[in-house]
């Protein structure tokens, strides 16, 4: 739902940023690697650390990359099946890493194995979402649905969550249950969306076969 209205708005935001990246010779690909460099990085070493209010700042800064390199590979008209490949696969990578830190905090000084288990379920279930989407089309069905929670959902949901509850540092009280909540919202909305994807994709895999057997029946 998100990516239908939020993608659209930033992209036009961030337009000129693309087009100074082009003027001084950086890459999208370079743009797309360097990207998900930082959030693995702002995931990784600030998450495991309780330290979420610095690590969604950091991370925040980097994920916009996602549609900077896109908007740049269009303004070269030079947007290609590896880009798209590279992109996916490292967006992939990037969600990993926000989930991962997250399961390493309650694994450890978050003392919360339930709630290592919901981070985990998150990152499996969100590639799980992404993959029959990938692997629908890959069958040549259009999977013709949005989902109730897809990637951009997910992100925003857990990062605003992770940088309100890391202001607890900074002495404001309550706000830790916040990710906890976000976390479980992701879950059940993430298993939502694959019962959404996966029944679509039967609908339609039915449709198609319907309409190859009259093809061949004819």
């Amino acid at each position: 739902m998100l990516n239908k209205y939020a993608r659209a708005f930033f992209t036009r935001v961030l337009t000129p940023f693309a087009a100074l990246l082009i003027r001084i010779g950086v890459s999208p690909d370079a743009v797309t690697i360097v990207g998900t460099g930082g959030v693995v990085a702002g995931a990784l070493i600030f998450y495991p650390l309780g330290e979420f209010f610095w690590g969604t700042v950091v991370i925040t800064l980097f994920v916009f990359s996602d549609l900077v390199d896109g908007n740049m590979a269009r303004q070269l008209g030079r947007s290609s099946r590896w880009g798209a490949f590279l992109d996916s696969t490292l967006d992939r990578v990037a969600d990993s890493a926000i989930f991962g830190g997250l399961a390493l905090w309650y694994a450890g000084r978050g003392d919360s194995l339930s709630l290592c288990a919901i981070a985990i379920f998150c990152l499996a279930s969100g590639q799980v979402v992404s993959y029959t989407k990938a692997r629908g089309e890959a069958i040549g069905l259009p999977v013709d649905v949005n989902g109730l929670v897809e990637r951009a959902e997910r992100l925003v949901i857990t990062l605003v969550a992770c940088g309100v509850s890391g202001l607890a540092t900074f002495g404001v009280s309550g706000v830790h249950v916040l990710l906890p909540i976000a976390l479980w919202a992701v879950a059940i909305g993430s298993t939502v969306t694959l019962g959404q994807r996966v029944v679509t994709v039967r609908r339609e895999s039915a449709e198609a076969d319907a309409i190859a057997q009259g093809g061949n029946g004819a």
